[in-house]
């Protein structure tokens, strides 16, 4: 067991979404460089890590997220890191979802953000110091046919990052981003069914479920993007955006230097779409 002198010295994280997955594979990483990591999720694990400090939050409550930060600094006395992965997923036709349901994918893929960034910003002016790391995705850079509501929430995140780390900067505090692909997770166990199914696009949505399996076949561990969290969250003078992995790199060069015609093209080829 770490003594309390050690665990003063140690610079302090949290993990949204740590129970399992991505989440889990950046609270050990952060460990093993040195954090104090609290990892937060919706339900307490049933499998925990002995590195990582355990917290019951559900990003989609305001009491909840004040109570867990809250927490966190009652233990800790200061936040150094936020990294935000909690998320859900959603393989649907755009069409295909009620606002109901769109209004829950949002409120955890980024209305949760939000709400914890707004929630460690204060310690963190006080400090002035911190970094915030939030795991957006390839989604957040191209069109995600049959993704359009979790590409949406991506794109968003994308844009509130961006925007965010001009404001905060002169306190000390920066905003990065970490953009994943198919990444070996749970995720596609924490995939929403569409509410509202449409037999017009059910052959298409089936083809994009396939390209989704496809794609998980020959993802990347949870490690690597671990790894870009890390760097993410360590390097003195952070890039705006870390790409993690192969496929991650090779589609953000794409979306820059490709013709949007060629791009386009290639696209609907990719998910299994008429020309």
């Amino acid at each position: 067991m770490t003594s309390n002198q050690e665990q003063k010295g140690r610079p302090v994280a949290i993990v949204t979404g740590a129970s399992g997955g991505i989440g889990e594979a950046t609270a050990r990483a952060l460990h093993a460089a040195g954090y104090r990591v609290f990892g937060t999720s919706r339900r307490t694990p049933a499998t925990k890590s002995p590195s990582i400090e355990y917290l019951v939050c559900d990003v989609t409550s305001d009491e909840s997220v004040q109570a867990a930060v809250g927490e966190v600094v009652a233990k800790a006395g200061r936040i150094d890191l936020l990294v935000n992965n909690a998320g859900v997923g959603l393989v649907a036709a755009a069409e295909e979802s009620s606002l109901a349901q769109a209004q829950s994918l949002f409120d955890v893929n980024v209305f949760g953000l939000i709400r914890m960034t707004k929630a460690v910003l204060p310690a963190m002016r006080r400090q002035r110091s911190g970094r915030i790391v939030n795991l957006s995705s390839v989604m957040g850079l191209i069109p995600a046919p049959f993704m359009a509501l979790y590409g949406a929430s991506k794109h968003a995140v994308e844009g509130y990052s961006e925007s965010l780390d001009h404001e905060i900067r002169s306190s000390g505090v920066r905003v990065v981003l970490v953009e994943p692909a198919y990444t070996r997770t749970a995720f596609e166990g924490n995939v929403y069914q569409p509410d509202e199914q449409l037999d017009v696009y059910q052959s298409a949505r089936a083809n994009a479920e396939g390209v989704l399996r496809d794609g998980m076949k020959v993802a990347d561990t949870p490690e690597l993007v671990a790894r870009a969290v890390l760097k993410a969250s360590t390097e003195a003078s952070p890039r705006r955006r870390y790409t993690a992995g192969k496929m991650a790199r090779q589609i953000s060069i794409l979306r820059r230097l490709v013709p949007e015609s060629a791009f386009d093209r290639s696209l609907r080829k990719q998910m299994r779409l008429p020309a």
